[in-house]
């Protein structure tokens, strides 16, 4: 089995685990990115203002069901992404490698790949990655948030109702009867198929690559990571082999903490081209409010700074960083001991060969 195969099942593997534990973190943060809240309002707190507060509130009204909306969809994303960008991140890095070796014989550099090269890697197998598997992360931004669109479109008919009755529209007890049938409306069951549904029916087959240009610029994330995170490898390794005359190996909890820096680092560095992406992924049509829709990605970064202010790009980062540094640490930690569950197994069964006799 080739090394770019190992270390796609492997990555798909360490991705799944990473994920199940911090799906309900990823679910809140997902909706802290997609609250709107304008600028005349920015000092009543929002909901979406503390991850404890709305951890308990997700359960409280939807119970622990509503942290885990669209995990399913979230799992197979996350298999397919993982297995697609550790496959070709893999092939592209035996490729630089071998370029690298090359241009060593000709007398430049030191045979191993440089931090540009890594960038180069990471982003080629990101920008694959992306392209194939967008779709995917669409529903699972409409599955998350859908329960809070439900909510913004609910308070508006709300409020126009209210409007009606203070122009003597409604009557008291008309009005009364309404808001009491309104309050006691719970969110409509959506699953999978709901989602793929509203996407079709809202923008075609277009709709399921929404985002997809903050997506793609957002390959920098993983290349950032990678190039963060294969340069302190290196030093590691290199420091390893002067101390242990030779011995290179780097422990799981060594390899939890670069892969936390690295993550750490590219979270910081891209978070509002992520908050961008999950407001153009998310439900569109949140009230009758032209200032909650986005017609693409230059229309989205417009809006939300007119009407949110630049501290929009920001919601729910301190959120993103501890979900996403640590399943990025869990992701590489696993990936790295499967590859070496799998290295020792096929070394195992290659003793077992018979040997060929000359």
């Amino acid at each position: 089995m080739s090394n770019a195969v190992v270390n796609g099942i492997a990555g798909a593997g360490g991705g799944i685990i990473a994920q199940i534990i911090t799906y309900p973190l990823q679910t809140v943060n997902t909706r802290q990115q997609t609250e709107r809240v304008a600028k005349k309002d920015s000092s009543v707190i929002s909901p979406a203002g503390s991850t404890l507060v709305q951890i308990f509130q997700v359960i409280k009204n939807e119970g622990l069901g509503g942290l885990y909306s669209g995990l399913k969809p979230s799992l197979l994303g996350t298999a397919a992404s993982q297995g697609i960008y550790y496959s070709f991140y893999q092939a592209f890095k035996n490729k630089a490698e071998v370029i690298a070796a090359e241009n060593k014989r000709k007398g430049r550099g030191d045979g191993s790949p440089g931090m540009l090269s890594w960038l180069i890697v990471a982003a080629l197998a990101g920008s694959v990655n992306v392209l194939l598997t967008n779709p995917i992360w669409v529903l699972v931004t409409r599955m998350q948030t859908h329960t809070q669109a439900e909510r913004k479109i609910m308070e508006a008919k709300r409020e126009a109702l209210i409007k009606e009755a203070s122009r003597n529209v409604l009557s008291h007890s008309s009005l009364s009867d309404q808001l009491a049938a309104f309050d006691s409306i719970k969110p409509r069951p959506y699953g999978t198929f709901q989602a793929v549904g509203e996407v079709y029916n809202e923008s075609g087959i277009a709709g399921f690559w929404k985002g997809i240009i903050p997506t793609l610029i957002m390959v920098c994330n993983p290349s950032i990571q990678f190039m963060i995170y294969e340069s302190l490898l290196k030093h590691l390794r290199t420091k390893r082999a002067v101390i242990k005359q030779g011995s290179k190996n780097i422990t799981a909890l060594e390899i939890f903490i670069v892969g936390a820096l690295a993550k750490l680092g590219a979270t910081v560095s891209t978070y509002p081209l992520l908050v961008v992406k999950s407001r153009l992924q998310a439900k569109q049509e949140i009230g009758g409010n032209v200032a909650l829709r986005y017609s693409g990605t230059l229309d989205a970064i417009t809006k939300m700074i007119r009407y949110e202010g630049l501290k929009s790009f920001y919601k729910g980062m301190s959120t993103k960083i501890v979900q996403s540094v640590f399943a990025a640490s869990v992701l590489f930690m696993v990936k790295e001991e499967l590859v070496k569950a799998f290295t020792l197994l096929s070394d195992k069964s290659l003793k077992k060969l018979p040997k060929v006799v000359k």
